[in-house]
């Protein structure tokens, strides 16, 4: 049976997919920043003296890490609401997101610090900085340099992750575009726009 190609109803709901895509970025970006927030407090805790908070970000890492993302979105979505906490799909899926990325970025970036000299931490102590402040000035921002193109893929990897959050119906592309897809049944036309336009 050969297959008719029609792409009416993607032309249909062309600018829906638009403000899909939009949304599939708007998520990726907010993740990104909660993941980069994590990922430095992490690294500070990480290297705590406070053997309770070393072990907190060592299990949270390993946890995230070993977990499929899908049941981390669920569990935000679906097991918080038992204690009480409702919280709608786009912030879910945002939160999902940096806590994902936020485990990467925790290795990453403290990799990045473990790279940066002795000889500079001793400077700046020898200078009178405040422990934070040397970790600040001294120690993040070249650890950062260091790590951005590693940092960068990872982000990359988060946006593509974006598609899973159309699990719990979060406003992203793939989700327009299941829509699109389950009104005309034009399952290759459909996926086939979303995958040239769009970053899932």
């Amino acid at each position: 049976m050969n297959h008719q190609f029609d792409f009416g109803p993607v032309v249909a709901g062309f600018s829906d997919l638009l403000k899909g895509c939009a949304g599939t970025l708007g998520l990726a970006f907010a993740g990104m920043v909660l993941a980069t927030i994590i990922g430095i407090g992490g690294v500070m805790l990480r290297d705590s003296r406070h053997s309770f908070l070393r072990w907190l970000v060592i299990s949270f890492v390993e946890v995230v890490r070993n977990t499929p993302f899908l049941v981390q979105i669920y569990f935000v979505f679906f097991a918080l609401p038992l204690a009480g906490i409702r919280i709608d799909p786009t912030p879910t899926a945002i939160i999902a997101l940096g806590v994902n990325g936020g485990a990467y970025a925790i290795e990453i970036i403290r990799g990045g610090v473990q790279s940066i000299g002795k000889g500079r931490i001793e400077a700046g102590l020898a200078l009178g900085l405040h422990k934070l402040a040397i970790f600040r000035k001294i120690v993040l921002v070249p650890a950062l340099r260091a790590v951005f193109p590693s940092l960068a893929s990872q982000f990359i990897l988060l946006t593509l992750t974006t598609s899973i959050a159309s699990a719990i119906s979060a406003y992203e592309l793939t989700s327009v575009a299941q829509r699109i897809e389950s009104d005309s049944f034009r399952s290759f036309e459909v996926y086939g726009v979303d995958v040239v336009q769009g970053p899932d």
